[in-house]
């Protein structure tokens, strides 16, 4: 049985249904991620884009990255949220805000990324967790 998940910002105008398993899920401590979620790190789930079904009004907003990649964040125009992230390094694949699931048993990051930038009491853990600066 495949898996599908919804995904959807704050007052629910926005949405992307997920169909399967991520190919990747990622923790980011750039400071980039730290100043977009409010918080100190954000956790994003990489799908193939023709794994989703996106409905609802969006803007979008974009970026060049420190690796010099343009990367586009989609939030709804009503409450704010980011749903969607494209990102220029990660062709074919759409990265889903985990949050945005609102599911605490979705599956565990694998990479914690921009480590450099991590708050020291922010600590992804586990055997199998790859972990980059």
């Amino acid at each position: 049985m495949t898996a599908r998940r919804e995904a959807a910002c704050r007052c629910g105008g926005f949405t992307a249904v997920c169909e399967g398993q991520p190919d990747r899920v990622a923790a980011c401590h750039c400071l980039e991620c730290q100043r977009r979620t409010g918080s100190i790190l954000s956790v994003q789930a990489w799908f193939p884009s023709d794994h989703l079904t996106v409905s609802g009004p969006c803007r979008a907003w974009t970026r060049v990255s420190a690796t010099g990649r343009t990367i586009t964040y989609r939030f709804c125009p009503t409450c704010g949220s980011t749903v969607l992230i494209d990102h220029a390094g990660l062709p074919g694949l759409i990265g889903v805000t985990v949050g945005a699931f609102a599911d605490p048993t979705f599956p565990a990051p694998v990479a914690s990324l921009w480590e450099q930038r991590r708050h020291a009491w922010a600590v992804i853990c586990g055997d199998d967790i790859e972990h980059t600066d």
